[in-house]
């Protein structure tokens, strides 16, 4: 190897590599020496100099990968490409994952966070580049604890001051209504019970946004609200054969999970619809329930912004109405006006129309009941000690203050006094 070292027996320059097995080695040719061995790297000054470098000073410590660090950048690209998410967003979700690995927060985690902090690097990866996918479904594929994964994700956003922007209403409803397992014909699912595709998530939409204008989605968890607007859009399209079919069966029919809280939601989406059914003329007549008004989703939202804004925000508008009419009816009794028209006349005399509905959160039209914090009773008996300072507080005369202090002289002479044998 000429340029090289030189043998320190014989001085000779002419050193060859010579591979034995795997180990790369520094023999002389002239008289055999072996002047290196075992060179990891070739990176330190010292070992251009043909000097022996221990492996804790290579540069192969810097490089070296925690066997936990390796498993979890493989759980990551094996995630994305489950997912079938493009290259770009897998390069973005193991340099996340490299990130979040540096802070001793997270190395020293428990096992189940270094699992959920996987999805959530791939999660944080989609929502920045507008790619549909939930929370929800990134735990099924991992089995992990909502819980636990919403926690992780808030902690590594803040921890990493990532910008990450929330995920769309509309792409959501998109995304989760794929999933369903109602627009083609098996086994497990009825004829009657398959619907196309389009027209259900065309009503779900309408549904959500509805219940977005009436305040059901601000503060809560979508999948709830849109698991109920999308079984309220597929009984309405065939209302004949889908009435009987309750919410937990329509989960099960569509290979979804149901959310517990689903069935508030449905309930507050068909209170919204029966108060819009009152402002159209011939739904007045019908009577409807919560059960028959699903027949007439379609008429209500082709109608929707006019019937939300008579059924939750003219209130005083209503109530003028309600006045002038009871105005119109004391003049008609002496004077035989006509009376005003209006529902509100069928009310007896002297009565004011009900007037609409606020349209609040549903955390003000019922606000959680808070626990009173109960004050301690204080019981006085009247033989409580008092100390003298207290007593001196309501002396008020000089006379006050002679007596009292003749009494305290008293009470001590008869206390030094000895009890008689």
């Amino acid at each position: 190897m000429p340029g090289g070292g030189r043998c320190p027996d014989c001085g000779s320059t002419e050193l060859v590599e010579d591979s034995h097995y795997s180990q790369s080695q520094l023999v002389c040719s002239e008289c055999g020496c072996v002047v290196t061995e075992g060179v990891l790297t070739t990176t330190f000054s010292d070992e251009g100099n043909l000097r022996e470098v221990t492996y804790s000073r290579s540069t192969g410590e810097n490089e070296q990968v925690s066997r936990s660090q390796q498993r979890g950048l493989r759980r990551v690209r094996d995630l994305c490409r489950v997912l079938q998410l493009p290259p770009t967003f897998e390069d973005t979700a193991v340099a996340y994952y490299q990130q979040a690995y540096r802070h001793s927060g997270i190395r020293a985690a428990r096992l189940q966070k270094k699992e959920v902090l996987v999805g959530c690097c791939v999660l944080i990866t989609c929502r920045q580049r507008n790619w549909p996918l939930t929370m929800g479904t990134i735990c099924t594929l991992l089995y992990a604890d909502l819980d636990v994964f919403s926690g992780t994700y808030m902690q590594i956003v803040k921890l990493l001051g990532l910008d990450v922007p929330s995920l769309c209403l509309v792409d959501l409803v998109k995304t989760y209504c794929s999933s369903f397992k109602l627009f083609q014909a098996s086994p497990s699912v009825p004829a009657k019970y398959v619907e196309d595709k389009e027209k259900m998530l065309s009503r779900t939409l309408q549904l959500v946004e509805l219940a977005d204008e009436t305040w059901l989605v601000t503060g809560r968890h979508p999948l709830p609200v849109i698991t109920a607007a999308t079984f309220l859009a597929w009984q309405s399209l065939q209302p004949s054969d889908r009435l009987t079919c309750s919410l937990a069966r329509f989960c099960k029919l569509a290979n979804v999970d149901l959310p517990y809280p689903a069935s508030s939601r449905l309930q507050e989406l068909l209170a919204v619809l029966l108060r819009m059914a009152e402002q159209l003329a011939w739904l007045q007549v019908l009577k409807l329930d919560k059960r028959s008004v699903v027949k007439h989703i379609g008429d209500l939202l082709q109608h929707r912004h006019t019937l939300v804004r008579k059924a939750f925000r003219d209130g005083t508008a209503g109530t003028d109405i309600g006045e002038k009419e009871l105005q119109g009816r004391g003049q008609g009794q002496g004077q035989g006006t006509e009376s005003v028209e209006g529902s509100s006349l069928d009310l007896p005399e002297g009565k004011r129309p009900a007037s609409p509905a606020l349209l609040l959160p549903p955390c003000m039209l019922k606000p959680p009941k808070r626990i009173c914090p109960t004050l301690p009773v204080s019981t006085v008996t009247g033989d409580e000690n008092i100390s003298d300072s207290e007593i001196e507080q309501y002396l008020r005369t000089p006379q006050e203050v002679r007596d009292f202090q003749r009494a305290q002289a008293a009470r001590q002479a008869a206390m030094s006094v000895p009890n008689p044998p």
